[in-house]
């Protein structure tokens, strides 16, 4: 009876008399109808239901983006991991050896992304010139083209006052449109497929004040709430926008523990350092004391629901920005890794714009001042989450949480800025106003919705498994 519980719980769906898809897990009328009548209902505050996404996800989407993950544009992820806990005082680093992260030398880094430079410098150069410090210094010094046999040389630089003031409107256009606090350094480049995201030992007050910081602080909530989580019971109480942030903050932890579960340390190895001998795998067992009803509260199966939610809601994003993102040169220096790159992520934003039924979010702060206001609030609350990100103990779930986070954050500024609803190229229109998104943004926005999809897929191996 267990199984069959915990099966409902999987598939995440407590809806009934909605329309519905076929079922894709392909199965049939026997002893499970208690519940897989509820199987096929649609996901809260979106129109799509759990079947469709699962076979979306898990046939169209997830195979490509494993392939476009590989790249080295998306490999490489630069993140600061040394920036101090702005909340409270420093519990001192994980001593785990599975906490550790694994340094990218200088050699592994693809030259075009050492060269990496401010967005909104350069607008008209080829790939290769944007990218090299040389031209840039180049391009400073004068120019025969810029010699006037009457008027002398034309001196076309830049005084650093002037750049110092661009900096200050950047700083400025930045804090209205993100949704994540700026690293005060640029930190260093880690490579995501030497440090996966996996089960590492962490966890104890360390981590679980990180949590509760983030939900009892920082989501909206009903008074009086007394757990970290919004019991399913009241949260149909809170306004749309409010319940928005509750469920993409959860989904993004159940996607998390998920992650956690598929990847557990099943056996450590030998020596106390080396990790080469340690062997990761699924705890279907983990799995269930983490989401099943009984261990919850019955809010499980809610916590599983969000993960959906999550998902569409950065895929509707994805589909908003392709226009732009379809622009982008994934510029590593590699000519033919590059037009791979490129021609992977076309595939991958044309498939995410064939999806059907996308989240919503123009129904969202469509109030008045009042909304202006808790759009806001609803910011602010974020940008404390990414600070708190500093505070992970772990350095490799500390690397994890900061591009989940970041993706996120970049999902929501795409959705919310307003900058992208009538997006034009600014190639040769240039105007400080329009939208931009870092490379760092791009990188954490695609991986962040990997770890999505890759959670979705992970649930029917499980699925599988309770079989």
């Amino acid at each position: 009876m267990f199984s069959s519980i915990f099966f409902l719980l999987i598939v995440l769906t407590n809806f009934s008399n909605v329309r519905v898809h076929g079922n894709y897990f392909g199965t049939n009328a026997r002893t499970d109808d208690q519940c897989f009548c509820k199987l096929k209902g649609s996901i809260d505050d979106c129109s799509c239901n759990v079947d469709t996404v699962d076979y979306f996800n898990n046939v169209k989407i997830y195979p490509r983006l494993q392939s476009l993950l590989l790249k080295d544009y998306f490999r490489f992820y630069r993140v600061n991991l040394k920036q101090q806990c702005p909340f409270w005082a420093d519990d001192s680093k994980c001593a785990i050896r599975y906490c550790h992260i694994q340094p990218c030398h200088d050699d592994d880094i693809p030259e075009g992304l050492k060269g990496e430079v401010p967005r909104n410098v350069h607008f008209n150069e080829s790939p290769t010139d944007k990218y090299k410090l040389s031209t840039q210094l180049a391009n400073c010094n004068q120019n025969a083209k810029d010699y006037n046999m009457e008027l002398g040389y034309l001196n076309t630089t830049i005084s650093s006052e002037n750049y110092k003031e661009f900096e200050r409107w950047q700083q400025y256009d930045d804090a209205q449109d993100n949704f994540c606090v700026k690293e005060s350094s640029p930190g260093e480049y880690v490579d995501l497929l030497l440090n996966p995201e996996r089960y590492t030992g962490y966890k104890g007050p360390s981590a679980h004040r990180i949590w509760r910081s983030i939900y009892m602080e920082n989501c909206f909530r009903p008074k009086n709430s007394p757990h970290n989580f919004i019991q399913s019971s009241t949260i149909n109480g809170m306004c749309l926008e409010k319940r928005v942030f509750y469920r993409v903050i959860s989904g993004l932890h159940a996607s998390i523990n998920i992650h956690l579960c598929s990847k557990y340390l099943l056996s450590s190895g030998d020596g106390l350092t080396a990790v080469s001998g340690a062997k990761w795998g699924p705890n279907l067992g983990e799995l269930q004391r983490r989401f099943s009803p009984e261990t919850t509260g019955d809010e499980g199966p809610n916590w599983l629901k969000n993960l959906y939610f999550i998902y569409l809601l950065e895929l509707r994003a994805l589909a908003k920005a392709a226009p732009y993102l379809e622009r982008e040169e994934y510029y590593t220096g590699n000519e033919i890794d590059d037009k791979d790159t490129r021609l992977a992520i076309h595939d991958v934003l044309k498939t995410v714009k064939s999806f059907p039924e996308h989240f919503n979010e123009t129904v969202m702060f469509s109030g008045g001042a009042h909304a202006k206001i808790l759009k806001e609030e609803f910011r602010q609350h974020f940008r404390n989450i990414s600070r708190i990100m500093d505070c992970v103990g772990c350095d490799k779930c500390k690397l994890w949480g900061k591009l989940q986070i970041q993706g996120l954050g970049t999902a929501l500024k795409i959705l919310f800025s307003g900058k992208f609803d009538k997006w034009e190229s600014t190639l040769h229109n240039f105007s400080r106003k329009q939208f931009f998104l870092e490379r760092s943004e791009i990188v954490a926005l695609i991986n962040g919705f990997g770890r999505l999809s890759e959670s979705i897929f992970e649930l029917d191996k499980f699925r599988q498994m309770m079989r």
